[in-house]
């Protein structure tokens, strides 16, 4: 039995690409054949100074090779392992200070990077491209995605028009602070999002209108759109819990008080229920304010390795690395 054939390695930037160009263009792609010719061409001949880096998500057609044809660097993984997986793979290997994200289906135009390194350039850490909701692909996706975006903004306290929308600019440095937070699923375009709303940096949402995909979507409504909820309870616990735990502390409060009322009118006593649900309520609100302090901490810990990231980007030196050794010093042979 013979071992099947690993994939190629991945192609080696060009000279041009090799003096660190200024912007990434990252194109996570999974058998995009029919459209990574187009897309990759016009993007090069747009954007000449710019690196566009493929990351084939382990496609069986032909995508990897087309791309390379057009132009792109091409990274592949072995097998698919999913969109987020692919964002994170091409965040690591991305050349520029600056990184955007686009879809690889010929949705976009493409103006549409330039427009969004603009507003970064205006002082932004994030520049979302926010598509009009009649582009939705059918009306179960243009509610679901509707509801997720009302739920993301009560939860963040800030207007959020497209959670789920995979094109987006960043700086590369405050981006890859958040790598280890993004799962390999389509919900990366949730988690980072409401990580980077939650850390306190500025995310702007630059309106756009997306064409018809080439190919078929591979984002599943139902399945997906239970994920995308359950991430934003996590990302939410993890950067701001008492916005969970205090409704919930609060509902049993409620309930309690409700229930000693009731029972305490009709029979003129305090019950084994309505305390239980008020020690349920206090226990909760308690967790919370821990869970509180544990997030100050985390967030305290990623702004720090945050702030050494950004005087790498700035000066090119790793500030843990060892200064270097002094030359020895050479000992005069003259009495």
């Amino acid at each position: 039995m013979t071992d099947s054939p690993s994939p190629p390695p991945p192609s080696e930037p060009s000279d041009r690409l090799r003096s660190s160009p200024e912007v990434s263009l990252v194109l996570p792609a999974y058998n995009e054949s029919k459209a990574i010719d187009t897309v990759v061409r016009t993007l090069g001949e747009t954007y000449p100074d710019w690196e566009i880096l493929v990351v084939d998500d382990g496609s069986t057609d032909d995508t990897p090779a087309i791309a390379l044809g057009a132009g792109a660097r091409v990274h592949r993984h072995p097998r698919n392992m999913g969109n987020g997986a692919a964002i994170k793979t091409g965040a690591r290997h991305a050349l520029g200070r600056y990184l955007v994200f686009m879809d690889a289906d010929g949705q976009h135009g493409v103006e549409l990077p330039g427009q969004m390194l603009r507003l970064l350039h205006e002082g932004h850490d994030m520049v979302v491209g926010a598509r009009a909701r009649d582009t939705h692909a059918g009306w179960p996706r243009r509610w679901g995605n509707a509801l997720l975006n009302r739920f993301a903004s009560l939860m963040t306290g800030q207007p959020v028009p497209d959670l789920t929308s995979g094109v987006r600019a960043v700086h590369a440095s405050h981006f890859r602070r958040f790598l280890y937070l993004l799962p390999n699923g389509f919900s990366y375009p949730t988690t980072i999002t409401m990580a980077y709303m939650r850390s306190g940096l500025s995310v702007s949402f630059y309106p756009i209108r997306a064409k018809p995909r080439l190919g078929r979507s591979k984002i599943r409504f139902f399945h997906d759109g239970i994920r995308f909820l359950i991430i934003i309870m996590k990302v939410v616990t993890i950067y701001s819990p008492m916005r969970i735990f205090l409704p919930v502390s609060l509902a049993f409060f409620c309930t309690a008080l409700g229930w000693y009322v009731r029972v305490y009118l009709s029979t003129g006593r305090l019950t084994n229920m309505a305390v239980l649900l008020f020690i349920v309520s206090v226990m909760t609100f308690l967790i919370g304010l821990v869970s509180e302090q544990v997030t100050a901490l985390h967030l305290s810990l990623s702004q720090l390795g945050g702030a050494e990231s950004d005087r790498q980007d700035r000066t090119g030196v790793d500030p843990q690395a060892s200064p270097p050794l002094p030359p020895p010093r050479l000992r005069d042979p003259s009495p």
